[in-house]
């Protein structure tokens, strides 16, 4: 039987009076779910609404240019199937069901319960968190079943991203009650996961609306378009990324655009300030299909595709699933980023002293303290002295983003590759705090439970290969960061004092940069400050005022 649906405006944030900029739809349209019903515009962002449900559109209830607030009756619909009702308190106000700020949305569902208790069931759609400027997270385990009984912040999948592997915790207790997902999937923040059934007091819950009421469905927001989100997914190498984020066109008619290969910064837009619209995606398309297509220019050049079993016996491995991901994203920054590598050494010969005579009454604190701790903490130092190495370039290229935080990433060697955590604030934080730290950072890596926040905000990279060997390499710059410091194996080594030769232990640094930023001679003054920084023991080890 078919039901008369009110679609209300969702959770928002803390926006209020959004002006609804563009409506998508009209009375008599079939919608599918997840079609972009009205697009609003913060100050901040723009964002579609789109349909919780397929089925045919009644009644469009806003107009453009109205101002909207989260529960805000949006569109009334007809959807095929019957929705169950959901409890609404009983008030003057009017109802809405709105997604919680823990990450999850409220399916409609919320049957009374028949038990002597009067309590009530409810289905909660649990989705994806806010997992930073990750897309197409890959499941590689699902750590429940159907009919399982979960509590508060269980783990109910595990993600891998290219930098670290993480949980997805309930966000109540419950009983699964299905799952949408499986292991292999590919997922993004608010994808749906699975469905809790959650049962609540009769205390806490509110009463049902009547029968003849319409349900009332607050439908879910999609994510602002981001220039980032938008270079992570580089469906197509003819679109000018850059331009393409900056193009004045909601959520739908980008996807619609990348759907049909639309590059839209060559689009002219016909909406209320230039605003680009559906049809003028549409219009484009007409008038391109009339010219010529033009040359494409050619890409990176191809590697010989051998056979190498014909020359013996060989083995074929799959590629780990981090460097699946992470390989994609080093190629980027080496092929976008102009890198130089500037070589030094750092006579550590007092520091190492320094660290020795400490290193006991430390451990009986339980903090291992190690020569990276010493080195963070020059290099937080460092960024200090020269801010520009503490920078990004915008997606405009125009720009440089000064950071007004220092915080430092270090290369993490695990048993399914490279991970970067990120020491945050390293700059207000003391060789033992920053091993303390280091210690918990790796550990969690090492057991592949770091956290989206772990890995995210860095602004500088610290690659130490001190600890197996080596004397000189080139790191990578971990974009959109500037600069990564390479460190690798110390040596005593003679250095001439003016008079005679004495034994000093020396540190090699390698400091790889984005030369569009940084000066050589800027890389050279950064380097020599680093090895004055490490030289001086005394001042490496005082408090942070």
């Amino acid at each position: 039987m078919a039901t008369r649906t009110e679609i209300l405006i969702p959770d928002i944030g803390d926006f209020t009076d959004v002006e609804v900029i563009e409506v998508l739809v009209a009375p008599g349209d079939q919608v599918e779910k997840e079609q972009g019903l009205l697009t609003l515009e913060t100050d901040k962002a723009t964002m579609d609404v789109p349909s919780p449900w397929a089925g045919k559109v009644l009644e469009v209830c806003v107009s453009t240019g109205d101002k909207v607030s989260m529960g805000d009756l949006a569109v009334i619909m007809e959807i095929g199937v019957d929705v169950p009702q959901i409890a609404v308190p009983k008030t003057d106000a009017p109802a809405v069901a709105a997604a919680p700020a823990e990450d999850m949305t409220e399916s409609p569902q919320a049957e009374p319960d028949t038990a002597a208790t009067g309590a009530t069931s409810s289905s909660v759609q649990v989705t994806v968190p806010d997992i930073g400027d990750f897309d197409g997270v890959e499941i590689i385990d699902v750590l429940v079943n159907v009919g399982d009984t979960v509590e508060p912040e269980q783990g109910l999948v595990s993600l891998e991203t290219d930098k670290a592997t993480m949980d997805v915790p309930s966000p109540q207790a419950g009983v699964v009650e299905s799952l949408q997902v499986k292991v292999g999937d590919k997922v993004s923040e608010g994808n749906p996961l699975l469905v809790l059934t959650v049962t609540q007091s009769a205390a806490t819950s509110s009463g049902a609306p009547q029968q003849s009421q319409p349900v009332k469905v607050a439908a879910p927001v999609a994510a602002p378009a981001s220039a980032a989100s938008i270079r992570a997914h580089e469906k197509s190498r003819a679109v000018d990324e850059e331009g393409f984020a900056l193009a004045h066109a909601g959520p739908s008619v980008r996807k619609f655009a990348r759907e049909v290969g639309v590059d839209l910064i060559r689009v002219t837009g016909s909406g209320r300030k230039g605003r680009i619209t559906r049809a003028d995606v549409k219009q484009y398309i007409k008038g391109r299909m009339s010219e010529t297509p033009a040359v494409s220019s050619p890409g990176l050049p191809s590697v010989p595709d051998v056979d190498f079993a014909k020359f013996g016996e060989v083995e074929v491995r799959p590629l780990g699933r981090i460097h699946k991901i992470s390989g994609p994203r080093l190629q980027a920054s080496w092929l976008n980023i102009p890198h130089v590598t500037q070589h030094d050494l750092a006579d550590i010969t007092d520091m190492e002293a320094m660290r020795n005579a400490l290193k006991h009454s430390a451990a009986a604190k339980g903090i291992r303290l190690t020569p990276l701790a010493f080195i963070m903490r020059a290099c937080a130092m460092a960024l200090q002295e020269f801010p520009q190495f503490n920078t990004s370039l915008d997606s405009t290229g125009e720009n440089l983003v000064y950071k007004h935080y220092v915080h430092i990433g270090f290369a993490a060697d695990t048993e399914n590759g490279l991970v970067v955590p990120v020491v945050r604030d390293a700059d207000k934080k003391d060789v033992f705090e920053l091993a303390k730290e280091l210690a918990e950072l790796s550990a969690a890596a090492r057991d592949g439970k770091l956290t989206a926040a772990q890995i995210q905000g860095g602004c500088f990279t610290i690659s130490s290969l001190g600890g197996i060997g080596g004397t000189a390499f080139t790191p990578i710059v971990n974009a959109p960061e500037v600069a990564i410091l390479g460190v690798s194996r110390s040596s005593m080594a003679p250095v001439y004092d003016g008079e005679n030769f004495i034994p000093r232990l020396m540190l090699p640094l390698s400091l790889s940069y984005d030369h569009r930023v940084v000066d050589g001679a800027d890389a050279a003054r950064f380097t020599s400050y680093l090895g004055e920084a490490m030289a001086n023991a005394t001042k490496l080890i005082q408090a942070i005022p």
